[in-house]
């Protein structure tokens, strides 16, 4: 195990943890004694019917889900709706390969699919919360990918589906884009076969990490109207230095790679051998499909693919200067855009 003080209760806290014991995986073998990480803002109601889901995205944690979303005269309003936020497996608090003792440490810590993380979510919302049914289950990015998961493979328990920014079905052109990124931390020799032992003997990795997120993560446009002045940096080199590098170069190497592997593979049709139509036709939930307009890891128009496909949903897609890190929430108007589709999806039946 390797104490990584980024993925503290001082900084990403307060959660809670459930003891999910073994969990069979999809891509074989089984997680031994899952530790599933999870906040909760506002009350269940005594029906159990305000309870609303927020699976984590890629990197992202608990607290980060709560700062961004989640609040009084949002449409996430802990005074009307029981928000459960978990933390994905493999996110640096929820069991990882850091955190794990152990046979599964490390470089050994199984490989796990989005679906595995559904699963594991269930269990937490039916045994410690006795939900039968979810008003609305949400999320962005890998968020959507859980999303998506949770309408197909559990059509009757979820009213409503809000997946932003991600897909269904990640595309080869997505998956080529996260070799990239995977490749970026493995190649640093100080990786050492993900036997490091510390995260910062794979600085070097972590830092093309975070710059190959720059290039794709943010817009042309975003660049093109130094738009990281608003950020008050007075160059690239400067915004990529003193923002993005100490955004991703703290996280642990195994536990971006377990994402990443996850990202990859993210693919509903497991559940429908292939067939992406049979697969999303199973969507009883009203789904609001919400690609943000300047994304480059997931495109509008195959966004749009996939919402032809759901019975009972919308097209909603959402303006940003920012690209797939427009989610970052920088832009007000985009968060009053969202919360305002949230709302519309809330109201309905």
């Amino acid at each position: 195990m390797i104490d990584n003080p980024y993925y503290s209760q001082d900084n990403h806290g307060p959660w809670q943890v459930f003891d999910a014991g073994d969990l069979a995986l999809e891509a074989g073998g089984v997680l031994h004694d899952l530790k599933l990480a999870y906040a909760v803002h506002g009350t269940l109601n005594a029906a159990r019917d305000n309870a609303i889901l927020v699976p984590t995205w890629y990197s992202g944690t608990s607290k980060v889900m709560e700062q961004l979303f989640i609040g009084p005269g949002r449409a996430l309003d802990p005074a009307r709706w029981c928000i459960i936020v978990v933390n994905q497996i493999g996110n640096g608090i929820s069991s990882s390969p850091h955190n794990t003792a152990g046979a599964q440490a490390m470089a050994k810590f199984p490989r796990i699919n989005v679906g595995d993380d559904v699963r594991a979510q269930h269990k937490l919302v039916t045994e410690v919360f006795g939900i039968e049914r979810l008003a609305l289950v949400f999320g962005g990015s890998m968020g959507a990918q859980q999303t998506y998961d949770w309408a197909v493979r559990y059509p009757d328990m979820v009213a409503r589906a809000a997946p932003l920014a991600g897909y269904a079905r990640n595309t080869d052109h997505d998956k080529l884009f996260v070799q990239t990124l995977m490749e970026a931390i493995t190649s640093d020799p100080g990786f050492n076969g993900g036997n490091y032992r510390s995260h910062q003997e794979v600085a070097a990795g972590l830092a093309r990490h975070a710059k190959l997120w720059s290039v794709m993560g943010w817009s042309t446009e975003f660049f093109a109207e130094e738009a990281w002045r608003g950020f008050n940096f007075k160059s690239v080199e400067e915004f990529q230095a003193k923002f993005m590098d100490p955004f991703f170069t703290p996280l642990d190497p195994n536990s971006l790679l377990v994402m990443a592997r996850k990202w990859h593979d993210g693919d509903v049709t497991r559940m429908t051998g292939g067939d992406l139509a049979a697969a999303l036709g199973r969507i009883k939930a009203r789904t609001f499909v919400m690609p943000i307009d300047s994304d480059m890891f997931f495109r509008v128009a195959d966004c749009a693919r996939e919402q032809q496909l759901i019975p009972r949903s919308e097209f909603r897609p959402l303006h940003s200067l920012g690209g797939h890190l427009g989610l970052f929430g920088f832009e007000p108007a985009f968060l009053a855009a969202l919360d305002a589709n949230l709302n519309d999806l809330l109201a309905l039946d």
